[in-house]
């Protein structure tokens, strides 16, 4: 009796298993989603924002001035009087060419008080101003 030996054709080839990978892949996506959702944070406090159709969604920006409707000033949650917030300002400028501001002004706030804040910036060489508005449609 001879022994018989299997010949290498007969053994299978090894498979790559597709779904696994599908799934595997979906799941990053997913992470990766939820965790760009999560660094897009502006560090206001609670003011209502202004609706905006065009609104659009930002990275967390370091500077940001809040404008509640008592009139008060807010530089990152901190509150700030304005000769100092222009002074910083102009600092962080002096030092980083791409220094922006982003201007959080309550929905109830009188317009001339954002424009007063906006123009003590211009003035203070700040060209590149950002006003933060809730994306949706107007009420």
């Amino acid at each position: 009796m001879t022994m018989q030996l299997r010949n290498r054709r007969q053994f299978e080839r090894p498979s790559i298993m597709i779904i696994p990978m599908i799934d595997i892949m979906f799941f990053l996506l997913v992470f990766f989603m939820m965790t760009s959702l999560s660094m897009v944070d502006l560090h206001s406090l609670g003011v209502q924002l202004p609706r905006a159709s065009a609104a659009q969604a930002q990275p967390s920006a370091p500077y940001v001035v809040t404008l509640k409707t008592d009139g008060s000033l807010w530089l990152n949650g901190q509150p700030v009087q304005e000769k100092e917030l222009i002074a910083s300002a102009r600092d962080q400028q002096a030092q980083d060419s791409a220094f922006y501001v982003v201007l959080c002004a309550d929905r109830g706030l009188d317009y001339g008080q954002v424009a007063d804040v906006l123009d003590d910036l211009k003035r203070a060489g700040i060209t590149r101003i950002g006003l933060a508005a809730e994306k949706g449609d107007q009420p």
